[in-house]
């Protein structure tokens, strides 16, 4: 998937130390700065406090290209082409912290491979709710600013499973599941062989799991926790969504007055998709792609703002996977989708709490339209 997280690095890591010989100790974790004066290197490790460690003459280090599980293609490099940010794994010598061999994986280098990771699923990907499950082939459904469109994934025994946990927010940290567990509403994403009007696909790996969008405007703002307070237009219930550093937030840009807006606030042609699947119907995971990028410091009481999270277990709370802000006219599309959008001509979206009914998750109506996706490649 996109981001290649600690879990998956730490392990990969792991893997190249004990392959070659179990070290005496070994720190898997990330770069955090330098003591150059002192020879000594800051590690941050994926559990626990920063150490430094120290560098000696006989301080082996080596570059793997990330994904890589044996050292078979490491190149040795200076400690100087080491940067903050890159993932390391440290064997450290028996009596000291004393770093005997750093293995190293650029931060760069990381980066690219998600990106193109990312671009591999959206180009050989689909993604829609599951509407029915048949032998070896799942049915899709997929709401666009056009329509429903159906897919169709066809599975075999070399498919892979992944089904993400409740209250996760990571792409890459989703458990190990089969096809048994893939359930009528789940969300789901498949990669493989696509075809040419991209409306089925042929999967090699599988990723799903049971979602739910969220609506409403903020009531409060906590910067330091990391958190914003909704009033949820489904209940009419305060809802605390909490942001990690995985959350993506993205931000709508004002439509009004901006060239090529659509009549009835829809999005002006900038930021209309092209070339969707099934003749060229826009949807908002294209849509979300040419969002600019939203911070948490922006975000103030009255701000209309949907997110998408796993169904967690704590009741009135969710763990943002994506969170989109100045997200009225959206909520405008949505209503007016699921045909709660009959209200008086520049009636607030948030007034039509009657309309936007019980279906704001996935599976009824309200937000359904928009599916906003909650498996970001």
């Amino acid at each position: 998937m996109t981001s290649t997280k600690a879990a998956w690095l730490g392990a990969v890591l792991c893997a190249l130390g004990l392959a070659q010989s179990t070290p005496p100790k070994f720190i898997v974790g990330t770069v955090a700065g330098f003591h150059p004066e002192a020879a000594e290197i800051q590690v941050k490790p994926d559990q626990g406090e920063a150490v430094f460690l120290k560098l000696t003459s006989t301080t082996q280090v080596l570059r793997v290209p990330p994904g890589e599980k044996d050292l078979k293609k490491a190149e040795p490099i200076k400690i100087g082409d080491v940067a903050s940010g890159d993932r390391v794994l440290v064997n450290l010598t028996p009596a000291a912290f004393e770093a005997r061999r750093i293995v190293v994986m650029s931060s760069s280098d990381i980066a690219r491979r998600n990106e193109d990771d990312r671009q591999d699923w959206l180009q050989r990907g689909v993604a829609g709710i599951v509407a029915a499950k048949n032998g070896n082939e799942i049915t899709l459904r997929k709401r666009s600013f056009q329509g429903e469109i159906k897919l169709t994934v066809t599975v075999d025994d070399k498919t892979t499973y992944k089904r993400y946990a409740p209250d996760s927010v990571k792409f890459d940290d989703a458990n190990n599941s089969a096809l048994a567990e893939v359930s009528v509403g789940d969300q789901l994403r498949a990669r493989g062989e696509r075809s040419d009007d991209g409306l089925k696909v042929k999967a090699g790996e599988v990723v799903f799991g049971t979602f739910v969008t969220k609506a409403g405007p903020i009531t409060a703002v906590n910067v330091e926790a990391k958190e914003i307070t909704v009033k949820d237009m489904a209940t009419n219930q305060p809802l605390v969504i909490k942001l990690t550093p995985d959350s993506q937030l993205k931000k709508m840009p004002d439509m009004a007055g901006m060239p090529g807006a659509a009549a009835g606030g829809g999005p002006p042609a900038g930021m209309r998709p092209q070339g969707g699947a099934g003749g060229g119907a826009p949807d908002v995971t294209q849509m979300l792609e040419r969002m600019p990028p939203a911070k948490l410091e922006e975000l103030k009481p009255g701000d209309t703002v949907i997110v998408s999270s796993t169904k967690g277990a704590a009741s009135g709370q969710v763990t943002a996977i994506t969170l989109v802000s100045n997200a009225g006219v959206l909520v405008r599309m949505a209503s007016a989708q699921s045909g709660a959008g009959q209200g008086r001509p520049g009636q607030a979206a948030g007034a039509r709490g009657a309309g936007m009914g019980g279906g704001m998750g996935m599976g009824g109506g309200g937000l359904e339209g928009l599916q906003i996706p909650g498996m970001m490649p």
